[in-house]
């Protein structure tokens, strides 16, 4: 993948490339997905704000997302880097913010990146690489006829608010082959949740009727919950997974 965009003698660097991953389809998608891309400032008084900005992301011919030309400006030397963040949306989607190899947190809103200044004799001082962001199924993704699904709720175990955000996790392998399988979605704004169950879950034995899953949900580390859900018994109830300190 390129990392500049020639443009009439200049040179357009991006420094941000996003890749929209739809993770309950397992692919690449950048159809219908928007993002909005916003700036913090730390000028004034106080302790700063995100201001949201007009900047529209293009899409490159791989499915990416980037931004050529955020950061261009005269002399570069003499500007800082400024911190930016992308926040994405799509029906039936909700967005997983950090990365593969970073813990969850319910209280990240975006991807944050550092925008580096440039012109076409100062290239910025770091050169990005692309970033792979997940998105869920929601409590409202258009599941296909006839899918297992479960639904539920995740509150707090004390005060028995609902936790918005949280990740709900189902993880197991199959029987035949012990292929590793991954189901996971996010609470909504009102801490519900539907969660598909494509694979088999874990039997007493290999002509048991009865399917027995372990559902996960995370605020933040250190703070979960559990649940075990069997089926075909459990298919209709709604299940509350409580959040407690750990």
């Amino acid at each position: 993948m390129s990392r500049f965009i020639p443009l009439a003698g200049s040179t357009l660097y991006s420094p941000a490339w996003f890749i929209p991953f739809d993770d309950y389809a397992r692919r690449v998608r950048s159809a219908g997905v928007a993002v909005q891309l916003d700036r913090f400032d730390d000028e004034g008084d106080g302790d700063g704000a995100w201001l949201p900005l007009d900047d529209v992301p293009v899409r490159t011919p791989s499915a990416a997302l980037a931004y050529p030309g955020l950061g261009r400006c005269g002399e570069p030397w003499a500007a800082r880097p400024r911190r930016h963040r992308a926040r994405f949306a799509a029906a039936g989607y909700q967005p997983l913010y950090p990365a593969d190899e970073q813990p969850y947190s319910a209280d990240l809103v975006g991807v944050e990146f550092l925008v580096y200044p440039y012109d076409d004799a100062h290239p910025p001082a770091v050169v990005t690489e692309p970033r792979l962001v997940r998105l869920l199924p929601s409590v409202s993704f258009p599941y296909p006829p006839g899918l297992r699904t479960v639904h539920g709720a995740v509150v707090d175990a004390t005060t028995r608010t609902p936790i918005a955000n949280a990740l709900i996790e189902a993880r197991g392998q199959t029987s035949r082959d012990l292929t590793p399988w991954h189901e996971r979605t996010l609470s909504d704004a009102a801490g519900a949740f539907r969660l598909a169950l494509r694979w088999e879950g874990e039997k007493a034995d290999e002509h048991a009727v009865e399917e027995t899953f372990r559902l996960e949900a995370t605020e933040r580390p250190g703070r979960s919950g559990s649940l075990v859900v069997r089926l075909p018994q459990d298919i209709e109830r709604r299940h509350v997974i409580e959040i407690r300190e750990q």
